[in-house]
């Protein structure tokens, strides 16, 4: 039995020797955990640079695209940096956690008349060292859970940001289409202002198209207000600051893919992918080891040992007498036997039970929501494109004959130019919805709950159905 403690020592000796801190951060464990989890964006997670900074400006420099925005939040976020400097920290905690506890030493010198006493005690906190493979492992824990957050942290503003491009790109569509509103009604009002003059037309009329105008240039000017607080949003999640925020958005979102994606296993896909599904696991997991180590040092929870070696000089005599021993330090549990303690532990693991349940049912939900938000979202893209659109572009194209025919008044014209343009920009918005569906269904089924999900738009134009009536 004698050579057990040599063996625990070396053990000790060579779990204190692993215990580096990793040179990236933890940075690359986070890139793998996210790795198929960014929308297709294969981004790199490294610290800021000069060489991140010129990726940067290469990416503004062109129509900025939804991945290149990603891809912008990813390199230069400063509060997914700061995220990463907490994982940083997390690691150091883990090295320090693993290094060997540094012994105590004491001097002291003390005199009594023509005696002079000197001091000295070396001590070791045994304990410590005893559960120093634990204390390493709890904290390797801690570090791997502080990886899965910083994890959550990069698909969640993966996600935020392409949601934002979709909102900025549709935004700025929708605002181009309000201009052309606006010119129509304009036309109309200066129409109305010259027949009422002429006297071909009443002052009713005339207040009828003048509304129509006032109300076209109050929905530009929201819709120009979105524009800008869309691109605003974009700008922060980017971490763009001075001439950085003067890029140029791409001028139109993404077509619509040929088909749908049918998922049968929602559930099963969200809980076997979803990062924060495996936090919460782990988690509990963790706190379970953890319960028994608290049941074994509820009642001795010191242990230190040492060694003194004390010199007594008498200055008469000039006699030197020299005691040496050693000292053990131990708590007495005569008060206090760590019931509470041990109780503590158990009440908090039964909430890390409690809390991985919570979570796994609102990843169920939540994937279940998003895919029924995702194909609705794409039917009504594909309804707009397919049938509205084209039906309001053939009533459009049937007025102009009939005008050039003498069969329809300016007036049918002008508003029948106003309804389509209308009816495309319901289009835009049935587009917009369905593409930040697909970012929610993506974030939803493999890494993290996305917040609260994509409504579909309210927004409705009377012309896509009750005019199509009139025709």
């Amino acid at each position: 039995m004698a050579f057990q403690p040599t063996l625990m020592a070396l053990a000790v000796l060579a779990l204190a020797g692993c215990t580096t801190i990793a040179p990236d951060g933890q940075r690359s464990g986070v890139a793998q955990l996210t790795q198929g989890k960014t929308g297709g964006v294969d981004a790199s997670l490294a610290a800021p640079n000069a060489e991140s900074a010129q990726r940067v400006a290469e990416l503004l420099a062109q129509p900025l695209t939804g991945d290149a925005a990603v891809r912008i939040a990813l390199l230069n976020n400063s509060g997914l940096q700061a995220a990463f400097a907490q994982l940083a920290i997390s690691d150091a905690d883990r090295a320090q956690a693993g290094r060997l506890p540094n012994p105590h030493l004491a001097v002291g010198a003390f005199r009594e008349g023509q005696l002079r006493t000197i001091e000295r005690t070396l001590g070791f906190d045994v304990l410590g060292l005893l559960t120093l493979p634990w204390r390493s492992a709890w904290q390797s824990q801690q570090t791997e859970l502080a990886k899965l957050k910083a994890a959550q942290d990069v698909v969640r503003l993966a996600a935020d940001t392409r949601k934002a491009w979709v909102n900025a790109v549709a935004a700025q569509q929708t605002a181009a289409y309000m201009r052309d509103v606006k010119e129509g009604a304009e036309a109309g009002g200066e129409l109305a202002r010259r027949m009422a003059r002429v006297g071909n037309w009443s002052r009713l009329r005339q207040a009828q198209e003048q509304v129509k105008l006032a109300d076209a240039t109050a929905q530009l000017a929201r819709a120009e207000l979105a524009a800008k607080t869309h691109r605003e949003r974009l700008i922060r999640l980017m971490g763009l600051w001075g001439t950085q925020t003067h890029f140029t958005l791409a001028e139109r979102l993404p077509d619509l893919p040929k088909a749908a994606r049918d998922i049968h296993d929602v559930e099963a896909q969200a809980i076997a992918q979803r990062l924060d599904v495996k936090s919460a696991v782990d988690a509990s997991r963790y706190v379970a080891g953890s319960l028994g180590y608290t049941q074994a040092s509820g009642v001795i929870n010191a242990l230190a040992v040492s060694y003194q070696r004390n010199t007594t000089f008498n200055n008469a005599t000039g006699d030197r007498d020299t005691e040496r021993g050693f000292e053990l330090e131990l708590v007495l549990p005569i008060f206090d036997w760590g019931s509470a303690r041990n109780a503590r532990a158990e009440a908090i693991y039964m909430q890390s039970v409690a809390q991985v349940a919570e979570t796994a049912g609102q990843a169920r939900s939540e994937a279940r929501e998003a895919y029924f938000a995702y194909r609705t979202a794409y039917d009504l893209a594909v309804a707009y494109r397919d049938e509205v659109v084209p039906l309001r572009q053939f009533i459009t194209a049937e007025t102009v004959l009939r005008y050039n025919g003498m069969f329809a008044s300016v007036w049918d014209l002008l508003g029948e130019t106003a309804k389509s343009v209308l009816a495309v920009n319901a289009a835009i918005e049935a587009q917009r919805d369905f593409w930040l569906a697909d970012t929610d269904l993506q974030t939803a089924l493999t890494a993290t709950s996305p917040g609260s999900l994509q409504r579909l738009s309210t927004y409705t134009t009377s012309t896509a159905a009750g005019d199509a009536k009139e025709h």
